[in-house]
């Protein structure tokens, strides 16, 4: 296939994954010859939270101090005026990577500005909100194409829509997240206070969807056992607002008498700067990741190829590409089982046969195999106008 020039569009320039998976696709498509360029609104001018080897556009994008359907309106409308002209959609294939791209790339369509789009499922939300369900709703059934990170939501949308979507599943990638330690580790070590552990990464800020609230309820378990035990929780950039559930996990914290701040026994990071982010794993004993709720889970890849075990919800999409030997699986309801596989990976002999598991899992894994599952519907897309999925 000669070379594509891909529009690929995602949320935000902030570190989530649906963010990290759309630069590193980029990287890979162009390392095989086609010209990715990966776009997302970015009101603070700041760019992408990483430097890529692949275009970027950081699309100018108005602030919002209103609620999360006005920001997500705003968000579209920041897309809708970037694409405005024919110029600015001179592309073969447009991909967008969560709504609001597929909100965007449908309007744009029906004023035939783009013939169609692809659009990655990650995972689909509940939203209580109306407004918010119709939008994720449309950016999916609009889209010619569709495309998912796991077998679990593809059978979701063949369950809710009667149609295929391709798995493309996810990549690591080895060079950045390796075992070997690095000057980088002691630097971060002592800009968080991390003493001699354990220490207990969770990834993803104070989120429901993340199950943050049953982390910190089996911390607080584990260091009954283990009083110098420290939780560190990373991330937290979202268009969504978590303030209420951020409140009562830290509530819980209180009650539980887990002091949080640097070098005490709850770090809250916010976002951490990607070339930070494999000491961090590194550093940790262990990445709690009990999700309700995921896509793939790009950073329990990470954790391994950085020789930390990984501890998981027992349910897809970690049990299509994992095994029990190769993590710790989880009822992620409670907090008893969570506290007792923290305890177990501490253990010398079941850390040793996790990190060696991981290393395998993670080598298994190349953006490179994940960019070339993307062709076949990238080559449809530009040969054809094609008609919107409908149920």
């Amino acid at each position: 296939m000669s070379g594509l020039r891909i529009a690929i569009l995602t949320h935000s320039t902030n570190p989530r994954g649906g963010v990290a998976h759309s630069l590193a696709l980029a990287e890979a498509l162009c390392r095989l010859g086609h010209e990715a360029v990966v776009h997302a609104p970015d009101p603070a001018g700041r760019g992408f939270f990483r430097d890529a080897a692949c275009p970027t556009v950081p699309v100018a994008a108005k602030a919002v101090n209103g609620g999360t359907v006005e920001l997500v309106r705003s968000r579209i409308n920041d897309y809708l005026r970037h694409f405005a002209t024919p110029a600015a959609c001179d592309f073969d294939v447009f991909h967008a990577h969560d709504g609001i791209g597929g909100n965007a790339l449908a309007t744009l369509k029906h004023r035939r500005l783009v013939p169609g789009f692809a659009r990655t499922v990650h995972h689909v939300d509940s939203f209580s909100d109306p407004v918010l369900a119709d939008w994720q709703d449309r950016s999916i059934r609009e889209a010619a194409r569709l495309l998912c990170v796991s077998r679990t939501w593809a059978e979701w949308i063949r369950a809710d829509l009667g149609v295929e979507a391709d798995v493309v599943g996810n990549g690591v990638d080895l060079s950045v997240y390796r075992c070997a330690p690095s000057e980088t580790d002691t630097a971060v070590r002592d800009r968080w206070g991390l003493g001699p552990g354990p220490v207990i990464l969770s990834v993803g800020g104070f989120e429901e969807r993340k199950n943050t609230a049953g982390i910190v309820a089996a911390f607080a378990r584990l260091r009954q056992r283990h009083p110098q035990a420290q939780l560190v929780v990373a991330g937290g950039a979202s268009l969504l607002d978590h303030a209420s559930y951020r409140a009562r996990c830290h509530a819980a914290l209180a009650a539980a008498g887990l002091a949080v701040g640097p070098g005490l026994a709850v770090i809250e990071t916010g976002p951490v700067p990607q070339a930070d982010m494999p000491a961090l794993y590194r550093l940790a004993h262990l990445l709690a990741f009990p999700s309700w709720t995921e896509g793939f889970g790009l950073c329990v890849l990470e954790a391994m190829a950085c020789g930390t075990p990984a501890l998981v919800s027992n349910r897809p999409p970690f049990t299509e590409y994992l095994t029990a030997t190769e993590a710790l699986f989880v009822d992620p309801a409670d907090p008893d089982d969570l506290a007792e596989a923290m305890a177990s990976a501490l253990r010398p002999a079941t850390r040793a046969r996790l990190r060696a598991a991981g290393l395998k899992r993670a080598a298994d894994h190349s953006w490179r195999t994940c960019a070339e599952r993307h062709l076949e519907a990238y080559a449809a897309c530009a040969r054809v106008r094609q008609e919107p999925i409908h149920a």
